[in-house]
């Protein structure tokens, strides 16, 4: 009887589909700390590769199964990315993640990466001490905006809040992919 590679290392509990996105991911992640940027050479590059091991790997139905998981990705963040929400290569990134992963774990790992995200924003609230001067002034605006949107002339004008820095998303992805091969889909 003869083990293949996959076999082998399955028995440890990895998948071995998930080795090169998960070092990807942990690229992204560093890049993105390090400089706040995701370069194109890196999402362009790791997208083609996982397209690539679409086809050698599962042959046609792969590279449909990596087209479609390069869509979702990109789909799935353009709309944050237009609201100002995250940058162009975070979305980059989970479509190239997601043209290893396909359609079903890129929407598993887009979960687990917005968990992420989210506590790591919380965190930066709670680290600089805005936490509750958000939450109230979300509670009046909106109150305002209840109590007033019948009378045009008292609208509440939309006070700006403090700016943040962005939190680095790269690295809330390569949490959500060690979520993803941790937990499965």
């Amino acid at each position: 009887m003869s083990a293949s590679l996959t076999d082998v290392v399955s028995i440890f509990g990895f998948k071995f589909s998930l080795a090169f996105p998960l070092i990807i991911a942990w690229w992204i992640a560093w890049g993105d700390l390090k400089t706040r940027r995701i370069p194109n050479y890196l999402t362009f590059g790791a997208a083609l590769a996982g397209l690539g091991f679409q086809l050698g790997y599962h042959g046609w139905s792969g590279m449909v199964g990596g087209l479609l998981g390069l869509a979702l990705g990109f789909g799935l963040l353009i709309v944050p990315y237009i609201l100002g929400g995250m940058g162009a290569g975070d979305v980059k990134a989970l479509a190239a993640l997601g043209a290893w992963l396909g359609p079903n774990q890129t929407l598993h790992l887009f979960l687990y990466l917005a968990i992420a995200g989210g506590v790591m924003a919380l965190g930066m609230l709670l680290w600089r001490s805005l936490l509750w001067a958000r939450i109230r002034g979300s509670v009046t605006l909106l109150t305002d905006r209840i109590l007033c949107r019948h009378l045009p002339q008292l609208q509440p004008e939309a006070k700006a809040p403090e700016k943040l820095d962005g939190i680095p998303y790269g690295v809330a992805m390569a949490l959500g992919m060690v979520a993803l091969v941790i937990l499965g889909d």
